[in-house]
């Protein structure tokens, strides 16, 4: 049975320190009570290979993983509440 995170439904949200776009989704994900799963990219070397792999080379950020119940996935790059509410119903 695969229990990596990606293989959960759920939200990771790939981040950096100072990146105030991941800071305005954070509020957003708190206020509307979704739970996230926050992963510093700059402590952890997987994550930023990861994050480079789906922005062309780039630690863009916030980037975002979501599994659905359906075990569908999507990953967004500073996506709305709206697209991340919307990939997680999927």
């Amino acid at each position: 049975m695969d229990t990596s995170p990606a293989a959960k439904p759920g939200i990771t949200v790939y981040w950096r320190p100072g990146c105030v776009y991941c800071i305005k989704l954070w509020i957003k994900l708190r206020l509307t009570g979704t739970r996230y799963r926050p992963v510093n990219i700059w402590r952890d070397p997987e994550a930023a290979a990861l994050v480079r792999g789906v922005n062309a080379g780039n630690e863009t950020v916030p980037t975002v993983r979501v599994t659905s119940g359906s075990g569908a996935e999507s990953i967004l790059t500073n996506p709305s509440l709206s697209q991340v509410k919307r990939a997680l119903a999927a």
